[in-house]
């Protein structure tokens, strides 16, 4: 079968570093073709060279068999090729159905016809298994359905190629399985699929066939029929990755560190308790929207929250993240991007920010010392940079989210609250993070890791307690951890089907 858009010897550099060298990868009609490989790869610079966001330093693109080259992404779009952006690339305060057409307005006797753009927006968003209001602004969204938003997005346009670059990232597997549905839909109308994920299952549920990049070459493409997920991430890495998840920490101590009791985030959380305790790894599990990053962001003092905090067995309030900071509790945020770091200032200060106060000499910053910090986080954290004078945004996500993880680390904790540690992360940079926070459980640290992953909170936690419309529904202890604890209670469904009553909250 001829190839709808080819990439033949591409190359691509930024100054003298070379991010891409002699890749070819084609993509045929009807065919869902997924690139994988670890953060820094080249993945979504490959991408964005085919849909025309960067142009490539070497080699060509063909489109329907012949060269073509791209003026830019809104020429690559009239060409039918369409990319699903990993990063939210909405305007915040305009609604959904104005975000929808903005620059496509449908008009009738020129003026715009609102009424046609919210029905049409309904119909796109019923299509992906959601519902959401076409007048809500998008600011008001969740982030898992801001993407949702982007892809009805890039359906609208006429489309020959579809690329996705990380979709499922802040999705629900319902959510998720909304998506596939819809791939599933477009490969039988003929349209080519790109398809980047650094969930291998996911890969090998969705794609025909698979290229792995490694440090930007071409380790190989391979049909997916035959091809396990391990073996996919031992092309991607190098190495064997059977064991991802390190040994559990003994759990030897009773000792309560910090325990919640009757909080409540309004119009979020309603009556939520729990206990930590020294040296564990708690996990917080639920479908997205149940409550759970509120909940923390309300704990330490992110939102308006009330109900009781106990701290080594004494009453705290924290008025802010600061003070949380100083009682010794670190929050990383899910969105490292728009909450985490300064995506426009460069290593040393994004590093330091938070603890400024060490780097400080009346009032000056000592530059020297944030440097020498900058060479500890660097080595002790694996980030991998081509320079140390990069951007934040410049980074890969994976290595975003160890710079995070070292910015915090400086503030020397004692409770760690991780929110979506690996979302967006390669499976190599993964296991470097389960091992981090197996380390911090062994040093006698409080660990709260809260994931959409099961497999993620089974592989790493002690026990996990599961969120779901807003309220605790229970906790599954070590000995029975299983999907089907944590679904169950996630979604209050027994079996046989019968779902539980749900409770209203303020």
């Amino acid at each position: 079968m001829d190839s709808v858009l080819r990439a033949e010897n591409i190359s691509k550099s930024f100054g003298p570093i070379e991010v891409l060298s002699g890749i070819t990868l084609d993509l045929k009609p009807g065919e869902a073709h997924a690139v994988i490989g670890e953060n820094g790869a080249g993945k979504s610079t490959l991408m964005r060279i085919l849909s025309g966001h960067l142009s490539p330093t070497k080699g060509s693109l063909h489109l329907d068999g012949r060269p073509i080259t791209f003026a830019g992404p809104v020429d690559a779009e009239h060409h039918g090729i369409v990319l699903v952006h990993q990063e939210i690339l909405l305007a915040p305060d305009l609604t959904v159905a104005q975000n929808l057409f903005l620059g496509r307005e449908i008009r009738r006797f020129g003026l715009m016809d609102d009424r046609a753009m919210r029905e049409r927006t309904r119909a796109i968003l019923g299509e992906l298994g959601v519902d959401i209001d076409p007048d809500r602004e998008v600011r008001l969204l969740s982030i898992a359905d801001r993407q949702l938003i982007q892809i009805a997005c890039a359906l609208l346009v006429p489309h020959k190629v579809v690329a996705f670059d990380e979709p499922t990232a802040v999705l629900t597997p319902i959510e998720a399985e909304s998506l596939f549905e819809i791939i599933r839909r477009l490969r039988a109308q003929g349209v080519a699929v790109l398809y980047i994920s650094h969930r291998l299952n996911e890969v090998k549920a969705v794609a025909d066939r698979v290229t792995v990049l490694r440090d930007g070459q071409l380790v190989a493409t391979r049909d997916t029929q035959g091809l396990e997920p391990l073996e996919m991430a031992r092309l991607m890495v190098g190495r064997d990755m059977s064991k991802l998840y390190p040994e559990k920490p003994a759990t030897a101590s009773d000792q309560v560190v910090m325990s919640v009791r009757d909080m409540v985030v309004p119009g979020y959380v309603a009556d939520a308790s729990f206990s930590l305790k020294r040296g564990e790894i708690l996990g917080f599990g639920g479908l997205i929207g149940a409550g759970r990053t509120e909940l923390f962001e309300g704990i330490v003092g992110l939102r308006p929250s009330q109900g009781a905090i106990m701290l080594d067995g004494k009453a705290v309030n924290f008025r802010d993240a600061r003070t949380a900071m100083a009682a010794g509790i670190v929050y990383l945020s899910e969105d490292r991007k728009g909450k985490g770091l300064l995506l426009q200032q460069n290593l040393r200060v994004n590093l330091s920010l938070a603890s400024l106060e060490k780097f400080s000499r009346g009032s000056f910053i000592d530059v020297g010392a944030e440097d020498r910090a900058l060479d500890s986080a660097i080595k002790d954290f694996d980030i991998r940079t081509r320079r140390r004078d990069l951007l934040a945004g410049q980074l890969s996500g994976g290595n975003q989210q160890k710079l995070l993880l070292a910015k915090m680390m400086l503030v020397e904790p004692r409770i760690v609250i991780i929110d979506e540690p690996t979302r967006g992360v390669d499976i190599g940079t993964k296991e470097q993070i389960y091992r981090f926070i197996a380390d911090l459980a062994e040093e006698g640290r409080s660990v709260i890791v809260i994931s959409s992953e099961m497999q993620e909170l089974i592989g790493l936690c002690h026990r996990v307690i599961v969120m779901r419309n807003g309220h605790v529904a229970g906790e599954v202890a070590q000995s029975d951890l299983s999907e089907d604890a944590i679904v169950y209670l996630a979604t209050g469904v027994h079996e046989g089907g019968r779902r539980e009553p749900q409770v209203a909250y303020d």
